[in-house]
C-alpha cells in the first residue's frame, strides 16, 4: 500500500475483480498479475464510506489480446510509470526547512534559506517583522539581542538600522558579515515547483505591506502560505488574500495538575473554519493525536506539525497521517523519508 498525494491514492496488488477493500480517501487502485502468467492490469476505483467497500473493474488488458509485443511492452512501460508515481506515504509529507535550514545555518537569513532549497526541502518557512520605516524583514524574536547583540525591537528600528547587524558570526565563523534579509529578497529565491511559508510574528499593521511585497514578487498564489500564532491577525490575512493559504499556528497547553489540556480538538477546528483558515500548524507534545488528524482533516483542515528533527518522530507522525513537518534539518528528512523504501 502506498499514499501518493492529496486526495489519497492507494496502490494494492493482488486484488480481483469485487474484492472487498479496507476504507480509504476516493482511491485508485490496480492489479498486476503475472505478466509471464496472464499479462494482465485490471484498474480499480473505491468510493470513500464508512464501511469496506466494493472495487469496480474500470478496464482491463490482455496480452492476448494485443498485436504485438510492442503493445505488450507499452502495457508494461504504463504498469511501471504507475509504480514510480506511486510512492511510499512518507515521500507524501511536505518538508519544511523550519527558518531555512537552521541547524547548520543562520536562521532566517538568505544563506539559511538557499542552504534548504539545496538540500532539496518541498518548503522553507521564516518568520517576519515590519520595521520602524515600513519594511517587511525576515526575523523571528521580538528584540536584537540574541541574534544581533542590540537590545532594541525590531519594529523600533529601520531596515538601514538592522541591516548593520551581523547575523550570521553567533551561528558560525563563516557566516561572519551575514545580514537580515529582507522579504523581497527571500521571494526571489523560491524555486519552481517549491513553497514559502511565511510567519508573521508582529501584527496586522504589516498585512497591507505583506500584501504589496507579495503581488510585487510576481510569484504565484501557491508558492506562498501565511502562518500565525495570531487567530485575529490570521483571519484578517484570510481576508485580505483570500487567495493564499492561511494556517494557524498553535501549541495546546496541558494543566499540570489535572493534565488537562488547554482546548479540545474541536475548539481549535472550529476556530479555524469560522475563520476561512486553510490549515493548521502544531506544535509536537501529546495533544497532537491520530484522531485530532482525522478530525481536522475530515473538516478540510490538513494538519502540519513543528518542529521535528528526530526521524523516529517524523516517522511516527507520517504513519498518523499528518500533511507537513517543519524541521530545522530539512536535508536530513529529505534522504531519510523521501528515500524511505
Amino acid at each position: 500500500m502506498a499514499r501518493i498525494c492529496q486526495p489519497l491514492f492507494r496502490l494494492a496488488a493482488g486484488f480481483a475483480s469485487e474484492q472487498k477493500l479496507p476504507r480509504r480517501p476516493p482511491a485508485v487502485t490496480f492489479r498486476f498479475s503475472s505478466f509471464l502468467y496472464k499479462s494482465l492490469i485490471c484498474f480499480y476505483i473505491t468510493d470513500d464510506g464508512s464501511k469496506p467497500l466494493t472495487a469496480v473493474c474500470l478496464f482491463s488488458w490482455r496480452s492476448d489480446q494485443m498485436s504485438s509485443m510492442r503493445s505488450v511492452c507499452f502495457l508494461v512501460f504504463c504498469a511501471g510509470l504507475t509504480l514510480v508515481s506511486a510512492a511510499n506515504p512518507l515521500s507524501a509529507v511536505e518538508i519544511v526547512g523550519h527558518r531555512g535550514a537552521s541547524f547548520d545555518a543562520p536562521e532566517n537569513t538568505l544563506s539559511s534559506v538557499n542552504l534548504a532549497w539545496e538540500r532539496n526541502a518541498d518548503a522553507v518557512e521564516i518568520d517576519i517583522y515590519l520595521t520602524s520605516d515600513g519594511k517587511i524583514v525576515a526575523f523571528h524574536d521580538k528584540t536584537t539581542k540574541r541574534i544581533g547583540g542590540r537590545n532594541k525591537d525590531v519594529a523600533e528600528q529601520t531596515l538601514a538600522e538592522l541591516q548593520t547587524l551581523d547575523v550570521g558570526a553567533w551561528k558560525n565563523a563563516q557566516y561572519h558579515n551575514e545580514r537580515i534579509p529582507t522579504l523581497p529578497q527571500i521571494l526571489k529565491t523560491i524555486p519552481a515547483g517549491k513553497r514559502l511559508f511565511i510567519e508573521i510574528k508582529c501584527g496586522p499593521e504589516v498585512l497591507p505591506q505583506l500584501k504589496a511585497d507579495l503581488q510585487a514578487s510576481g510569484k504565484a498564489a501557491d508558492q506562498t502560505a501565511l502562518i500565525g500564532f495570531d487567530y485575529d491577525t490570521m483571519r484578517k490575512a484570510k481576508q485580505l488574500m483570500p487567495e493564499l493559504k492561511a494556517y494557524w499556528v498553535f501549541k495546546v497547553k496541558q494543566n499540570k495538575v489535572t493534565r488537562r489540556w488547554e482546548h479540545n480538538a474541536d475548539y481549535y477546528i472550529r476556530k479555524a473554519k469560522e475563520a476561512n483558515l486553510d490549515g493548521l500548524d502544531v506544535g509536537y507534545n501529546g495533544f497532537l493525536t491520530a484522531d485530532f488528524i482525522q478530525k481536522s482533516e475530515a473538516a478540510g483542515l490538513p494538519v502540519f506539525v513543528w518542529t521535528i528533527n528526530d526521524v523516529k518522530d517524523a516517522k511516527k507522525l507520517v504513519e498518523m497521517g499528518i500533511t507537513g513537518i517543519t524541521t530545522d534539518r530539512p536535508g536530513l528528512m529529505m534522504e531519510t523519508l523521501k528515500q524511505a523504501e
